[in-house]
């Protein structure tokens, strides 16, 4: 299967959804992480297409710093796996679900520390993380690492028409707040809001977007935000 990238996923999208389905306008586009970064590419590639756009668990700005780091070092601990043989395998390679069975870090280390307050405990759930990464397939895992690598939104923010609401976690590892990349990001966004969700004992980290309670409020008060009747008269 060809290497893909992110603009290849929101085409296939697109087409199916606009050309096929035969969708005419988007009341909302949510995504969460990979899912919020691929909104913020719809939010550009089809600025006249929707109303509104929730991005949660992302940051609009090219993947760099720790974030790269670890999914680079994932990237090349498949291709370096014994088993791999240039992608060409006859059975799973294994060496590097390993490595990806410890990669926890995007959960909140409080909720990590009550799921294994014990050395017995953290080996316990070490191996369970590790029977789940078995299940992947190393190819396929490799292409999704890798396919983010033409995700760069910063440089057309200003081209964005829909509403913006973007949520993250003050504890998410991936999009660390003390950055300022979001803040930066966001004075480009015409119709943009942030909120960053602090640390509680219901966050998850980076896997805060699963649990809607965190953050229905701020969806139920966007989507009676949104200005219909503007984008029903610039649809005519």
């Amino acid at each position: 299967f060809p290497h893909y990238r992110y603009r290849d996923m929101i085409d296939s999208g697109y087409r199916l959804l606009i050309e096929h389905l035969g969708v005419g306008h988007l009341r909302l586009v949510i995504g969460s992480s990979m899912g919020g970064m691929h909104a913020w590419m719809w939010a550009e590639m089809y600025p006249d297409l929707m109303d509104g756009i929730i991005a949660l668990s992302c940051q609009p700005v090219e993947i760099s710093g720790r974030n790269w780091l670890g999914r680079r070092a994932a990237a090349e601990a498949i291709r370096n796996d014994p088993d791999w043989n240039g992608g060409f395998y006859d059975k799973q390679p294994r060496h590097f679900i390993y490595s990806a069975a410890g990669n926890f870090n995007t959960e909140s280390p409080t909720r990590i520390q009550e799921m294994a307050p014990t050395l017995a405990a953290a080996d316990a759930l070490y191996e369970r993380r590790l029977a789940d990464a078995a299940k992947a397939d190393a190819n396929d895992a490799l292409w999704a690492i890798e396919a983010i690598r033409d995700y760069n939104p910063e440089p057309d923010l200003d081209k964005i028409k829909a509403s913006i609401l973007l949520i993250n976690d003050a504890e998410d590892h991936a999009n660390p707040p003390e950055l300022g990349t979001v803040e930066r990001a966001m004075k480009r966004v015409k119709r943009g809001r942030y909120v960053l969700i602090p640390a509680g004992p219901d966050t998850h980290g980076h896997f805060s977007h699963f649990y809607a309670t965190l953050w229905k409020p701020y969806l139920i008060e966007f989507l009676a935000s949104l200005d219909l009747p503007r984008h029903a008269a610039a649809a005519e």
